[in-house]
Order: structure tokens, then C-alpha cells, then sequence
């Protein structure tokens, strides 16, 4: 059943996904890997770009979209493995200008094995690698890579860019889309891109081509990106350039465990904007304004109780009415999970 839309909802473009499946994957070639932490760092984390010409999704994906993994090998069940998505960190016309190069941010996950129950105790307390993330992190220079997608239709800009302005809030490696899409919004193609030709074929409805660049977009535009340490801020060179080139974009770091809390608030992206509320109160006010939310599961939570507890949520919240009588300082956090929902105005990608 098609929604409806409000009045001052973001019109999303028609997307193209699933045109390679899982099942039938195609062989790309990573173009290079690169580290993307600042300096010496507990996590891993890599910018991987990799070549899908010739393929389906060669100029067929959008910045914010993901395409899926398929890693070598079987699971502890001799089955191969399954698909593992990631969140595409270029723009629309890729890396390279022309939609052949895409890229995305994966971080190695390290973990300790634990018992898997509080009743339990479990004699393996050995380390253990993601199978994923750790085998494309791996992954050298000229090396195959079995891929498919594009996957996801919601989390991608507007079809025209300069109707509104835009929160991006994001955790750890959720701040993959937000770069291809401040690049697509601020930056365009490379120098030397071919702006004059078609670069998708005539009846290609997903990306945006070099060609069709109209400039940068002179919305306001805030990026909040949250980590623990300062050495875990991914691109944060780019963005703070990008921030120097372009006064109509903010760039706020939070770091949750260097900083110590000041004036009462905690050390997260939702308590960086309560504090800052005569700043971003007028901005979320705004009819024009968007939000868009990527990071760890549980992050829209803190956002969604302030927006509501500063009556900003109207535009962005969609609540039942079982919470409707109820203060927002009251409602708990499986309240929020279950039956708090973003509207057309904010869009969410959590994992």
C-alpha cells in the first residue's frame, strides 16, 4: 500500500536494487584499502574501494544505499556463508566519477568468546574474528570479491537535494553514507570526470551522473559523529576540510569517553544536541528540515526521547497512543523501541 506524503516530506528518487542476488553473486576486484582511524587506535577500520564494471551494479547505486558481501568459505554448519551488507561511502557517480569504483568502511571485529547465557559458564574465553568485516578488511589489491545489491530505498537523498536541510547523526562506521552524501551534496565528481557524457545508460533511474551535477548545495547541513575515542573519527580530515571550503556545513564530534560530561549531560550524540538546543531547537523547528540517523541499534532512542521532551518531535515522530498521556521523561526505553517510529522527515539505519 503507498504512503502518504506530508506536506515538506522529502520526494525520494525511484531507486533500482537487487539486481544482483545473493545467490547469483559477481566477482569485482578491490582497487585499493586504506586505513581511515586517526592515528593509533584500539578498533580497524578500512575504506575499501572496489571495481563492479561490466557488472549490474556498474552506475546503478546511490549514496546511502548498501550492496552485500559474500565471504569465502563455510559456516561452523558447512553451509557457505551468507550475504553481509554495507553501506556504500561514495557518492552516486562512485569514487572515480563514472559509477565503476564503489566503496564502503568496514571495521574489523575482535571479540572474546563469553558464555552465551547468564546461567552458563564457558571454559572458551579464546579471541575470535568476524567472518566478514575481518575477511574484507583482508582484502589486498587486485583481490576478488563476490558482491550483490544494491539494497535499500529509503536511506538516500532527496530528489532535489536543495529543498531542505539536513541533520546527519551518526556512530562508529554509520558515518559511511554521510560521506558520499555531503560529497554528492558539496564536493561533485573529481576533477576530470567526464561531466559531458551519459554515464549510465539512457533508461538508468538510480544514480546520479557527473553530468547532472548542479554545484553545491547551499542547504544548511549538520554532521554529528560520535565515538569513543578521538583516534576512532573516520574521515575526519575530509570533514573538517569540507567543513573549512563550506560555511552552510557543521561538522560536531562527540567523544563519550575522553571528554568528562559537562552541565548535567552525558557524552553522546543526543546529549551533545540537548546541550546545544538554542542551536538546533530553531533548526529542527524548521518545515524544511530532515534527519537522518546511522549507527549502533539503540541510538535513535536518546534522539527520539529529546525530541519529543522538547516538543521537536512532531515532524520527525510518529508515537502510539498508548504514550500519547504520558510525559516523554517517562516513557522507557523498550516503550521507545516498540512504539515510537520516525516519519518520512527522519530516516534510520541501525545495526
Amino acid at each position: 500500500m503507498a504512503t502518504t506524503l506530508l506536506p515538506f516530506d522529502p520526494i525520494l528518487p525511484e531507486v533500482r536494487m537487487h539486481l544482483v542476488m545473493p545467490g547469483a553473486p559477481v566477482a569485482c576486484k578491490v582497487t585499493s584499502s586504506e586505513s581511515c582511524v586517526r592515528g593509533k587506535s584500539a578498533s580497524f577500520v578500512r575504506h575499501v574501494c572496489i571495481d563492479v564494471s561490466g557488472t549490474p551494479l556498474e552506475g546503478n547505486f546511490r549514496a546511502g544505499q548498501s550492496f552485500g558481501v559474500i565471504p569465502l568459505g563455510v559456516d561452523g554448519s558447512g553451509r557457505p556463508h551468507k550475504v553481509r551488507l554495507y553501506s556504500i561511502a561514495c557518492p552516486s557517480w562512485g569514487e572515480d566519477g563514472a559509477g565503476k569504483i564503489v566503496s564502503t568502511t568496514p571495521k574489523r571485529l575482535i571479540d572474546e568468546r563469553r558464555a552465551q547465557s547468564s546461567g552458563n559458564v564457558s571454559e572458551d574465553h579464546s579471541l575470535f574474528v568476524g567472518v566478514c568485516s575481518n575477511y574484507l578488511c583482508g582484502l589486498n589489491v587486485g583481490d576478488s570479491v563476490q558482491l550483490s545489491g544494491p539494497a535499500g530505498k529509503r536511506f538516500v537523498l532527496p530528489s532535489d537535494p536543495a529543498e531542505h536541510d539536513y541533520l546527519f547523526l551518526a556512530t562508529g562506521t554509520g558515518i559511511a553514507p554521510f560521506r558520499g552524501m555531503l560529497m554528492e551534496l558539496l564536493e561533485g565528481p573529481q576533477s576530470g570526470a567526464a561531466r559531458s557524457s551519459l554515464l549510465r545508460s539512457p533508461d538508468s533511474i538510480a544514480g546520479v551522473t557527473a553530468a547532472q551535477w548542479r554545484g553545491p548545495c547551499q542547504s544548511r547541513i549538520h554532521l554529528v559523529m560520535g565515538v569513543a575515542y578521538s583516534t576512532d573519527l573516520l574521515y575526519d580530515s575530509f570533514f573538517r576540510e569540507l567543513a573549512g571550503k563550506h560555511p552552510n556545513f557543521s561538522y560536531h564530534t562527540v567523544i563519550s569517553r575522553e571528554v568528562p560530561p559537562s552541565k548535567g549531560y552525558g557524552p553522546y550524540v543526543h546529549n551533545y544536541l540537548e546541550a546545544r538546543l538554542d542551536e538546533f531547537a530553531p533548526f529542527l523547528s524548521s518545515s524544511r528540515s530532515i534527519i537522518y540517523i546511522c549507527g549502533l541499534a539503540g541510538m535513535q532512542v536518546g534522539v527520539f526521547k529529546l525530541l519529543a521532551e522538547n516538543s521537536l518531535g512532531e515532524q520527525y515522530l510518529s508515537i502510539h497512543e498508548s504514550l500519547a498521556g504520558r510525559a516523554p521523561a517517562d516513557w522507557t526505553t523498550e516503550e521507545i523501541k516498540r512504539r515510537v517510529h520516525a516519519t518520512h522527515r527522519c530516516t534510520i539505519e541501525v545495526y
